[in-house]
């Protein structure tokens, strides 16, 4: 559940950039909502991976009883 705060908190970390970017122009903003963006794809990937795995676990213990 640490990684799914980990998300939260990085998309509400990423709201003063999207502002910045898209109501005051600023190209900077821009660029690190692309990097925030690219960091969240990656945790998002990682959770996805873990969750797969945790599936093929509990399927296996299920075919073990």
């Amino acid at each position: 559940m640490n990684r799914f705060e980990e998300l939260k908190t990085l998309v509400l970390s990423l709201e003063d950039e999207f502002h910045k970017f898209y109501e005051k122009d600023n190209k900077a903003a821009g660029t690190r909502v692309r990097k925030g963006m690219q960091t969240l794809k990656k945790i998002a990937q990682e959770i996805r991976t873990h969750i797969s795995a945790s599936k093929a676990s509990m399927e296996e213990l299920k075919e073990d009883k």
